[in-house]
């Protein structure tokens, strides 16, 4: 798999984003695991085409970050993360072919939850904890 993040694996779509953040929605499954709280919207495989990649969005609060500098920074660093790690999505084997009828994620949105700015090496970690459990759910 190449390690690219191209425009279609990028959440731009309201619908979705508005679907994906609506209070208390039976859809949206979320879970937190350190620096992130992971809100992911799952649907059923097509049976004869090989699914693309989950569109994902990233968000760091204003609140506890009030320069753009600072929320830039860890935005790069987190899609950084997520560009490098991406093939764990896939590594189970069943993301490519997976049972028909089973669910697996269309988006996911990343919510930073750490107060401070942490070094790379912690959100890749976190990272790498982060992809392979929203894939199993």
């Amino acid at each position: 798999m190449q390690q690219t993040f191209t425009k279609s694996e990028r959440l731009c779509s309201k619908k979705i984003l508005g679907e994906l953040f609506k209070k208390g929605s039976a859809s949206v499954q979320t879970f937190y695991l350190f620096p992130f709280r992971v809100l992911y919207l799952s649907a059923p495989a097509p049976p004869d085409s090989p699914p693309p990649l989950p569109a994902i969005v990233i968000t760091v609060p204003k609140r506890g970050f009030k320069r753009a500098v600072d929320r830039n920074l860890i935005r790069r660093r987190v899609r950084e993360a997520y560009r490098l790690n991406k093939e764990l999505l896939s590594s189970r084997g069943d993301w490519f072919s997976p049972a028909p009828g089973q669910a697996r994620p269309t988006a996911i949105a990343f919510l930073y939850t750490a107060k401070q700015i942490i070094s790379f090496e912690e959100i890749e970690k976190g990272m790498k904890l982060v992809l392979p459990k929203v894939v199993s759910r």
